[in-house]
């Protein structure tokens, strides 16, 4: 394995709203040899559900601190790792190693590693390109979805004209600045909170990830995951049966309401979106009401389909 960087632990002490105890893995084999990763682990493990919650860009687990406790406090158990280059994981410093293949591999090895199984996928941004690709590679193992604010990023569509944009800003800020990104992007968060998102990040050699994932976003239909999205998009409209949820960050400029419209036309059987009126792209940050609502929908549908 390449050689990368971990954060120094002391970096995460006392973060805001984030009581949760780390886990790690260190033994997924190649090519993650060499990298210890992390993850947490809330709630009971005999659940009979797993929320498994990913991340994107340039965040990490602490982006889902309002939506774990509701999870689990409702009997179920909590997933959220970190990719490798974000939060507590370890960070190639090669920006070659990130890929789309690389980071799939990761997560479809770190389910199998838990034995994760009867899952609500949860995902966003990045952790939506990723994960929506995963559960047609996994039988049986996933039967619920919450998405918010992604894509799957087939490669034979033109990207947004707002997602360019971003790409360009990000190819410009090589040290960009998570904790002020976030702040802008969700005013109700407190400064301590936003520098809780940079807390991953000493300095500029520890953001590869951060550079290199808006790059990684298939714009023609032979880059690397496009192929699989395509076939994952396939798969959604005519394999999946399980319960949807969906919520849109209304003032997400990227991946806001069209985008995410396109993305419910794919999904069978998703029904309307919950509509965050002063939700953004990283709409997590008004994920307790997300959350209660996609437990609510979830249970409602569950007992419309229970025999009577």
């Amino acid at each position: 394995m390449a050689a990368a960087l971990r954060t120094p632990d002391d970096r995460f002490a006392g973060l805001p709203g984030f009581p949760f105890a780390p886990h790690y893995l260190d033994d997924l084999g190649d090519p993650f040899t060499g990298l210890r990763l992390h993850y947490l682990d809330e709630g009971p493990h005999d659940a009979a559900t797993t929320f498994l919650c990913l991340h994107g860009q340039p965040t990490w687990s602490y982006l889902y601190r309002r939506m774990i406790p509701v999870f689990s406090a409702a009997g179920h158990r909590v997933v959220a790792p970190d990719l490798p280059g974000f939060g507590r994981s370890d960070k190639p410093s090669d920006e070659a190693v990130y890929t789309f293949s690389f980071h799939r591999a990761f997560l479809m090895r770190f389910i199998e590693r838990l034995d994760l199984r009867n899952i609500c996928l949860v995902c966003q941004d990045w952790g939506g390109l990723l994960g929506l690709t995963l559960p047609m590679d996994m039988p049986g193992r996933f039967t619920r979805l919450l998405v918010m604010n992604t894509m799957l990023a087939t490669g034979d569509a033109p990207l947004g004209e707002a997602f360019l944009a971003w790409r360009a800003f990000s190819n410009r800020s090589p040290d960009m600045a998570v904790g002020a990104l976030l702040k802008r992007a969700c005013p109700h968060l407190s400064d301590a909170e936003a520098a809780a998102y940079d807390a991953p990040f000493p300095d500029a050699r520890h953001k590869a990830g951060v550079r290199r994932f808006p790059n990684l976003v298939c714009d023609h239909p032979e880059a690397d995951g496009a192929a699989l999205s395509r076939r994952a998009r396939d798969w959604w409209r005519t394999d999946w049966s399980g319960q949807s949820f969906m919520a849109v960050g209304m003032k997400d400029l990227v991946l806001g309401p069209p985008v995410m419209a396109d993305l419910r036309r794919h999904i069978r059987g998703c029904p309307p979106p919950m509509e965050i009126a002063d939700g953004g792209h990283f709409v997590q940050e008004w994920g307790a009401a997300i959350a209660s609502a996609a437990l609510k929908a979830f249970q409602a549908t569950a007992s419309a389909a229970s025999p009577r």
